[in-house]
């Protein structure tokens, strides 16, 4: 009984699916060709669009892949450091700015002058003169040439300097009748602030100003400008 309601069962289906493609068919067949052919395309077109989506979405797994192995390389790594290294953008160099404090030369210029003059003990002492007369508002060369005309230094410096470092013949106590220091760049500070009390201040600025009031001898301007005119040209 069970087997011949099993096969009732399997012909109903069968009847039944052939009457659905029986009118499916029938439906195809009244369809007008410009009807049928939209269908058609439209079928097409879902078909593309499924597959080219399908395409894509696998490509772009497989490059996520090989962005990811490329990530993890060391040697990919290095490179992109390297690329990154020389297409940064490149340091501004700052150039310092030129002070000129006498006569178009700067602070270091200035002194690297006067030390090519100045020799024995007064040897690399440019420093000194330099920093001293820029302070005080005095020639640095009227100061170098009265120096190295007063103590001899051009050969051999005098007992007054190597005794008392004193570098301009000052009259004063500590060395007989001079002044003495205790130092060799207190005694050029010191001669170099005694032209600015007695002889600048006085308005008195250049060798011929000061001779008669600084030396006895009518020559002194005159060696003390030859000195200069070699500081100059050194």
């Amino acid at each position: 009984m069970s087997e011949e309601l099993s096969n009732l069962t399997r012909i109903a289906k069968s009847a039944i699916i052939e009457n659905v493609f029986s009118k499916r068919q029938k439906e195809v067949n009244e369809m007008k060709p410009s009807k049928l052919l939209g269908v058609l395309m439209a079928s097409i077109l879902t078909l593309g669009i499924t597959s080219a989506i399908v395409y894509y979405d696998n490509i772009n797994k497989k490059n996520e892949i090989v962005l990811a192995e490329s990530l993890m390389d060391p040697a990919t790594m290095n490179d992109k450091m390297v690329d990154n290294e020389i297409t940064s953008t490149p340091e501004v160099e700052v150039k310092e700015e030129r002070i000129e404090v006498y006569e178009g030369m700067t602070y270091d210029e200035l002194v690297e002058k006067l030390n090519r003059t100045l020799s024995s003990d007064l040897t690399n002492m440019g420093y000194a003169y330099a920093t001293y007369s820029l302070e005080l508002g005095v020639d640095p060369y009227l100061a170098v040439a009265i120096s190295m005309h007063e103590t001899g230094c051009t050969w051999n410096c005098s007992y007054l300097l190597k005794a008392c470092n004193n570098v301009g013949g000052q009259k004063g106590e500590g060395c007989g009748s001079y002044r003495a220091y205790d130092t060799l760049e207190e005694g050029i500070y010191g001669f170099i602030a005694n032209i600015k009390n007695k002889y600048v201040d006085y308005g008195l600025y250049t060798a011929e100003e000061m001779n008669p009031k600084y030396a006895e001898d009518p020559m002194w301007a005159s060696k003390v400008n030859n000195y200069i005119e070699k500081i100059r040209n050194n």
